[in-house]
């Protein structure tokens, strides 16, 4: 059985793997209202996000899988998912989340 410390371990993990690529790519998108993701049959855990970017105006959904890659999606803000991002590694991730920019 997951604990909220587990929860909360794994989003704090992934918000400092962003943070560690690009320190104020968060700031720069207008990141805010995170929330953790519990875990459920397609992932371990996770964060989401809303963001204000150039491109994209909505949030942005980082699971992780129990694959141990992460799947990223974009979703507008009637709630749609409008771009998936499947099997993305730590490295990866600004790089892949830059799509809110535009990029």
């Amino acid at each position: 059985m997951e604990t909220l410390n587990e929860t909360m371990y794994i989003a704090k993990t992934i918000l400092n793997q962003i943070k560690s690529l690009d320190r104020l790519f968060l700031m720069a998108v207008g990141a805010n209202n995170y929330a953790a993701l519990s875990i459920n049959g397609e992932r371990a855990g996770g964060i989401e996000f809303k963001v204000n970017g150039l491109a994209h105006r909505g949030w942005c959904k980082i699971e992780l899988t129990y694959l141990d890659t992460y799947r990223i999606l974009f979703i507008n803000k009637k709630r749609e998912t409008v771009k998936v991002v499947e099997e993305c590694y730590c490295d990866q991730l600004v790089e892949i989340l830059e799509f809110v920019e535009g990029h």
